[in-house]
């Protein structure tokens, strides 16, 4: 079972909220008058904490579910831009404000653009399927209405073909050790040029999609290590949580016990 924290944050705001209000409509005044009458009235533990802890927890839910939230990168899918311990903060208000939990959009301020890199709930290879909800960050490279075709990791899009060009090789450290050597490839992605990891062949066949209305087709910059569309199928725009901004820490390992690299600390991501 995955742990939801914005429907954890979600009911412990109402819950605190809800025990505050109900003490100052009906039982604050009450103490209020014993008081006066010279009796010492000390105040409920459970309100006490509700009125400290409610501000806190209203101003965090509101903070990630409208305007940025913070994701670990857990895989290597997106090497070279982001790599496993990569701390990042995501944009929520670019893709339009949602309601918490249920993600359904109330006020649609703005759409994914070609090359972004999106953070969306995985819809799921079939029903039932108990990854679908998980946290996914892959790069959108089809818009409704595209027609893209991939072939050996080469990417088209309405008939245009993608430039590449080769720019060195990736030198990792740590758990991105074992992709050293990969090409490090300049994928001219129409306004959003980018690298991405690219070794000779491909694990994934040939294939034509056209990007159904309200769908997007994502992939990951580690071509032959990334599940993405080209596997599952199409992301829903109702999945989208919001577009990755910047890198604020990287740390890998058990509450970061294999240390931290600092050199990426405000690294924006393209």
């Amino acid at each position: 079972m995955k742990l939801d924290f914005a429907l954890i944050l979600t009911v412990l705001s109402a819950l605190t909220g809800m025990v505050w209000l109900a003490d100052r409509l009906f039982f604050a005044k009450h103490r209020t008058m014993m008081v006066k009458d010279g009796e010492e009235v000390a105040e409920p533990v459970i309100v006490d904490y509700s009125r400290s802890l409610f501000p806190v927890l209203f101003f965090v839910l509101v903070l990630r579910s409208f305007l940025a939230e913070p994701f670990r990168i857990p895989s290597e899918s997106m090497m070279p831009n982001l790599l496993v311990g990569d701390f990042i903060l995501v944009n929520k208000y670019d893709y339009g404000l949602r309601v918490p939990v249920i993600n359904r959009k109330f006020i649609a301020n703005g759409e994914p653009k070609r090359g972004d890199v999106a953070v969306f709930r995985f819809p799921g290879r079939d029903v039932g399927d108990p990854e679908t909800g998980t946290d996914y960050i892959k790069r959108i490279v089809g818009l409704p209405g595209d027609t893209v075709e991939v072939s050996e990791d080469r990417v088209t899009i309405n008939g245009e073909p993608v430039a590449y060009q080769t720019d060195g090789v990736f030198v990792g450290t740590g758990s991105a050790l074992d992709n050293s050597g990969t090409d490090v490839v300049t994928e001219q992605l129409p306004g959003r040029p980018h690298t991405i990891l690219d070794l000779p062949g491909s694990p994934f066949l040939p294939g034509r999609w056209v990007v159904p209305e309200g769908q997007y087709f994502a992939m990951g910059d580690n071509r032959d290590h990334s599940a993405d569309s080209r596997d599952w199928g199409f992301v829903p725009e109702e999945n989208l949580v919001g577009r990755a901004m910047i890198i604020w820490l990287n740390c890998e390992g058990w509450l970061c016990s294999n240390g931290f690299d600092y050199s990426r600390i405000g690294d924006t991501i393209n």
